[in-house]
């Protein structure tokens, strides 16, 4: 019984806006539109929020990456009207819960603004930081149409990522443009051609974050589904003299295709 009421209690916080998640679990628990009550007039946004909170509802029987865009561009088109917008994008960004500061990523990575890759990519880098697991994937998936709108562009502004001290950027370098990814569309162009992206992978292939670890082999797992023999060539380049990290990547890498010769 105990479990069940400090469960209950943490889905009315979560709700409220007052702590963060724990797990994916509890991201997908969240009614969005309950949680826009709670947090927007707070944030400066009571005139608008109606619409908002109609817009979540509207879109609770989609998926959550559906929701999640909707109601970042319902409060980008409320933002628009207010003399405050900096301000109040602002305390979005910075606020407790990591599903309101997700929803300040998607915002500003989908800016209808032209603005070029680079100048997108730094306003994404604060969330492709965060400290919280959620934030980090939101930030990608929101900015993922505009790197697969021009990918040749994106890998040279994301292979400066890569030298990054932090293992949450260097991982978002990568995560952002896998070519299957989780929850968002594919890359098609990388599906056909991940030997487009083989410069950036080279300099992470002995990364000692296994957080970037998994990520690379991820992207090249997600290659291997359309370029098989491009994954063995990579995986077999990278053999030679192989760190323990690089060797790990590799058995990853491969895990689709060795699943085949199995069967």
């Amino acid at each position: 019984m105990a479990d069940k009421t400090n469960a209950s209690e943490r889905l009315t916080a979560l709700n409220q806006g007052l702590i963060e998640t724990k797990n994916l679990a509890e991201c997908l628990a969240i009614d969005q539109a309950r949680l826009a009550s709670a947090v927007l007039p707070a944030l400066g946004l009571k005139k608008s929020a109606e619409k908002i909170i109609d817009v979540a509802e509207a879109a609770r029987r989609d998926g959550i990456s559906r929701q999640m865009a909707q109601i970042g561009a319902a409060i980008a088109e409320s933002l628009r009207s207010e003399r405050r917008r900096d301000a109040m994008l602002s305390a979005i960004a910075a606020h407790p819960s990591d599903t309101v500061r997700s929803w300040a990523a998607f915002v500003i990575a989908r800016a209808p603004e032209d603005i070029p890759v680079k100048a997108r990519l730094l306003k994404m880098r604060p969330f492709a930081a965060d400290s919280h697991f959620g934030v980090r994937e939101w930030s990608w998936i929101a900015v993922r149409p505009h790197l697969a709108a021009d990918v040749t562009q994106a890998i040279r502004e994301l292979i400066t990522w890569t030298g990054d001290d932090d293992p949450n950027i260097r991982r978002f370098s990568v995560e952002s443009i896998r070519p299957r990814g989780v929850w968002c569309e594919h890359i098609k162009e990388l599906k056909a051609h991940p030997e487009y992206a083989e410069e950036l992978l080279d300099r992470l292939c002995a990364d000692p974050s296994r957080y970037v670890q998994d990520s690379v082999s991820n992207w090249i797992n997600d290659a291997s589904k359309s370029q098989p023999e491009w994954a063995m060539r990579l995986c077999h380049r990278w053999q030679s003299g192989a760190s323990e990290h690089t060797k790990r990547i590799i058995s990853r890498a491969l895990r689709t295709l060795k699943k085949k010769e199995m069967t």
